[in-house]
Order: C-alpha cells, then structure tokens, then sequence
C-alpha cells in the first residue's frame, strides 16, 4: 500500500484526532456530510484512548494518524480509507461495520491479519469507548444510515453474498483432497503449527495434517471393523470414507445440503463403499425409530454450531437414543467460545451474517452439561482436547490455496452474477475475510476448537487398552 507521508509510517507522532476540525465543520453543508465527519471524528478520538498495543496508522483524504505505540518487531499496520462510507460502518457496526468495509473495497489493509490482532489485543478499550458513544447516537443515525447506505450498489453486493448458497467447485479450490472443512492436527512431521511460517509449506502438508485428524478422532471413538458409525454432518464424505478404507466400519451420514449429499455419494462410490456408506439427506431430529441402539459410536466434527443453545440437549438425547447401551463412544468437535465470552445469545457478526446464518457457538462447559441432561446421565466424560493452536495454520493453507486455485470463471459457473468482476471481489475478498478473522480468534483466545469424547458408564473393563 502507498504511504501517505515520506516519512515512515512506524515512527510515532502525535495524533490530531481529538479535535474536531472546524474547517470540515464549516464545509459540512449536507446531512450526509454532517453525519459522516460526526462519525469520522468520533471513531478517531475513540482510538487515541482505545489502542494501547500494536501500532495503527489511518490515512484518508484528510490526513493521516497514529495510534498506540511504535516499537521494533511490533504489530504495525496501515489502514487507507478510501470512502467516507467507512467511518458510519464502524461507528453503527463495529467489526461487522469493518468486515463490509473490507469486503467492498472502502478500506484497504496492509494487514488483514494484523489489523485483526489489534482489534483483539485492543478490545476491551475500544469496546468500551465505542459502546458508550455508540448508544448516545445509534438511534439517531440509524435512519440515516439506511439513507445513506441501505441501497447503494455496494450494499447490495453485500447483500448478495450473505445470501449466497456455498458450492462444492468453491471448497475444492482450497480444501484438501479428504475435502475436510474443519481443524487439520498438525505434527512435527509438518513442522508443527507454525511450520508453514517458519519452513515455508509443502505439498501434501494439510491431507497429511487431515488424515491425522481423521484417524485421531476415529482412535477417540475406539471404532473397530465390522462397528456401525452415525454422523451428524457429512460434508463431502471424508470421515465416512476414512473410516469403512482404514478402520472397516459401515457409516449412516447426515447432511442437509443437496450438493454435498451428491458430491459425498460420488466421491463414496469412487472409493468402492457405497456398500458400507449410507448418505441420508436428514435433519438429526428426524432419525428413524429403527436406529435405536443400533450403532457402536457417534461422531460430528464441526457440526454442532448450527444447532444452537436451545437443542444441545435434543442433540444428545438423539445421539443416546441410536448409541448402544454398553460398549458406545460420542466423539464431537467444535468451535467453541471460552466459559467466560459464552452466551445463549450472540449478536450478529460477519460470521453470522455473511458466513453461516443463525449459527451460535457453544463452549466446552454448555455442551458437557447438556450431554448430561440429554442421555439422563448414561455418558460419562472420557476426554477434552483443546485444538484451537492447530486452526492458526489451517486457515492459512486455505487461504493460500484459495489464492491459488479460485478462478472467477470456476465460481461463476454456480453464481452467474459473479462473471460481474466487482461483485466476484467482493465474494472473494469475504473468504480472505473469513481466514484472517478466524486465524486471529483462534490465535489470541478468543475463541476455541473442543473434542469432546463420551463413553457409556462403565464401559472401560470391554473396550479400554
């Protein structure tokens, strides 16, 4: 990105966001003018208390401002609004508001991954600060936000995409050939978590990485050949397909979406099970009556976020229903949020709004409660495994691959309107969106990557080694 200033943009000056500028007050004649220096100003003084780690510097056509602190090897990054728009956004929207800026094109990013650090290393001031002149003016701008910014071209872009349905010619750009769109486990034979940062990546590192998870998770679920699997989430088939090639199970997999049902039975019978893999297209809550203690373990991978607080025990009740009463295993993973940020209600996010609608995260604690709830106390907590360090890398060799193989003419074939070469940027630019934002989450803590394993009550003298 081009520097504002002949002068290095890590050197500390002083900020001059805390005065309002009379002469932009003086020039301000329409409404929209108004509004937007309001909210200009507004955002620029939150900062100079706000950010205290890391290193932000802000130029638009006004001028250009520093934040926090520079110090060599710091986090230092450069933000270069280039519309108005994107002040209002933030003000009214936060990180949401930030998300559309980016997607758009109204800001660009020397650093999208560490503008998210900053964010995150930063929040608790500029929640604060923003929050409290946020609540003095919403109400008042809000019209005027829709005014200004409901029905512009840009707006519906973002509109477009959030209502977007997801294609497999997209996940085959930047998945791994098991096309797993979850956490891969990464071990020194890759370099460990950071070793695509600290050797360079390699060919073939992430279906290595989740294959490992693949097998980690079936060990977990202590499946031998000939046992009956039930999976909640089928994606495009990678457990299932894993499980009857390296371990001898048969699979009954669930899934909602068409396209993944028919991709998943493709792939499946490529692989020569469709004997042994049955790909329902099924709501949980619908399995059949003849499923009951029909299977020797259960297992969802990052599947659970799309049920919601309110049917964690529904799910578990389910998942004790078709379970064997001895000798059974639950194996589910998730994203989760740690005890103290969990909330039966979370607001809309980027994630929520542009990625997966009405879709919630638990925390480790609200699903061991509800799994007690659920099977009236017949599981009994086997183990809890952490993964969050491992998703960092994960999202990164996504990104890389996106990079690499997404191609407008690919992605247009599904969604005419993205032969468009603004709209396809957008689409794209909201993946790049989703990587750095996530990648920093799982970072700084924010959030969190659970494996949960239940066992029935005293089942350790049969199937225990």
């Amino acid at each position: 990105m081009p520097s504002t200033t002949a002068t290095s943009p890590c050197v500390q000056f002083p900020s001059t966001s805390k005065a309002l500028q009379s002469s932009s007050l003086l020039s301000a004649f329409s409404p929209r003018s108004w509004v937007t220096s309001f909210a200009r100003n507004s955002i620029l003084s939150v900062l100079d208390d706000a950010i205290t780690v890391g290193h932000l510097t802000i130029s638009d056509s006004e001028g250009t401002h520093y934040y926090g602190k520079f110090q060599k090897g710091c986090n230092d990054v450069h933000l270069q609004v280039v519309s108005d728009d994107f002040w209002m956004r933030i003000l009214l929207s936060g990180d949401l508001g930030f998300s559309e800026a980016y997607m758009i094109g109204d800001i660009h990013v020397s650093n999208l991954k560490g503008a998210m650090d900053i964010w995150l290393e930063n929040q608790s001031g500029m929640e604060m600060t923003l929050s409290s002149t946020v609540a003095k003016v919403s109400s008042a701008m809000s019209a005027l936000y829709n005014s200004f910014l409901g029905q512009t071209r840009s707006q519906a872009r973002l509109n477009a995409i959030a209502s977007y349905d997801q294609s497999n010619e997209l996940f085959k750009a930047f998945l791994s050939k098991e096309m797993m769109y979850s956490c891969a486990l990464w071990s020194q034979e890759e370099g460990g978590v950071r070793g695509d940062l600290e050797l360079g990546p390699m060919p073939g590192d992430l279906e290595a990485a989740q294959r490992r998870k693949l097998h980690h998770v079936l060990r977990a679920a202590r499946v031998k050949p000939g046992d009956r699997i039930l999976e909640f989430g089928s994606g495009w088939g990678g457990l299932a397909i894993e499980a009857a090639r390296s371990f001898g199970c048969e699979v009954d997999t669930l899934t909602l979406s068409i396209e993944q049902k028919k991709l998943a039975e493709e792939r499946i019978k490529e692989a020569g099970f469709e004997g042994r893999i049955r790909v329902h297209l099924m709501d949980y809550r619908e399995i059949p009556a003849e499923w009951e203690k029909a299977f020797d373990a259960f297992i969802s991978i990052e599947m659970i976020e799309h049920v919601g607080p309110k049917y964690y025990s529904t799910y578990f009740k389910l998942v004790d229903f078709a379970l064997k009463s001895r000798n059974a295993t639950a194996v589910v993973t998730s994203s989760t949020f740690p005890e103290s940020r969990f909330s039966t209600y979370q607001a809309e996010d980027f994630m929520r709004k542009y990625m997966w609608p009405n879709s919630s995260l638990p925390s480790a604690t609200a699903l061991i409660t509800a799994s007690q709830a659920g099977s009236q106390g017949r599981f009994t907590l086997q183990g809890v495994e952490n993964h969050a360090a491992h998703y960092p890398r994960t999202l990164r060799e996504w990104g890389r691959r996106l990079e690499n193989n997404l191609s407008q003419e690919m992605i247009a074939k599904d969604y005419p309107s993205l032969k468009s070469d603004a709209d396809f940027e957008v689409f794209k630019r909201k993946w790049q969106y989703l990587f750095a934002y996530a990648g920093a989450g799982f970072a700084k803590g924010y959030i969190t990557c659970h494996m949960l394993t239940f066992i029935r009550e005293n089942d350790w003298p049969e199937r225990c080694d």
